[in-house]
């Protein structure tokens, strides 16, 4: 019998100007993956949305994996149980997408704008939490990039795509 992979979630937005908003929601995020038993991939840092989502994470006995843009760890948040030391910068965020199944984005700035757009062209499915306005993707994106007002919508919509995935996987 073929062994499950455990599925990895990518959790996306604001470091440093990350809204206390974006980090209820990012903190909320983190604890309802871990619950599902999904692994967290985010960016890493001791800052944010990254920090909020590794902190639920933690709290709720979840595995945490961050890809860090430095290189070295002095930016690493405490709360991560695999950091990926990169020095890549913001290129790690080709790494932050690929290695995601499902990209949740909260609210951000360039970086998370363009890890959308990169998993936008990987064919990755993208949830969007609590934007405003998708339209700049909506033409390239299709039906892959999905609008939710809560870290509990997103987590059920991730549960859907997902089965999707699985049953997609079992047919070939």
């Amino acid at each position: 019998m073929k062994r499950q992979r455990r599925p990895i979630i990518g959790v996306m937005g604001a470091g440093d100007h990350a809204t206390e908003t974006a980090m209820r929601h990012a903190y909320t995020l983190g604890t309802l993956i871990a619950q599902k038993g999904w692994i967290l991939l985010n960016g890493g840092r001791n800052a944010g949305v990254m920090e909020a989502s590794a902190h639920g994470a933690k709290e709720a006995g979840g595995l945490i994996v961050g890809i860090l843009p430095d290189a070295d760890r002095h930016r690493a948040s405490e709360y991560l149980d695999i950091p990926i030391v990169t020095g890549l910068g913001s290129g790690r965020n080709t790494i932050n997408v690929l290695s995601s199944d499902v990209i949740i984005a909260c609210q951000g700035g360039a970086g998370t704008l363009s890890e959308i757009a990169l998993a936008v062209k990987a064919g990755k499915p993208v949830i969007l939490l609590d934007f405003e306005d998708a339209s700049l993707f909506r033409g390239e994106a299709g039906d892959r990039l999905m609008k939710v007002k809560t870290p509990e919508e997103a987590v059920e919509l991730v549960t859907t795509i997902l089965t999707h995935q699985q049953e997609s996987q079992s047919l070939t």
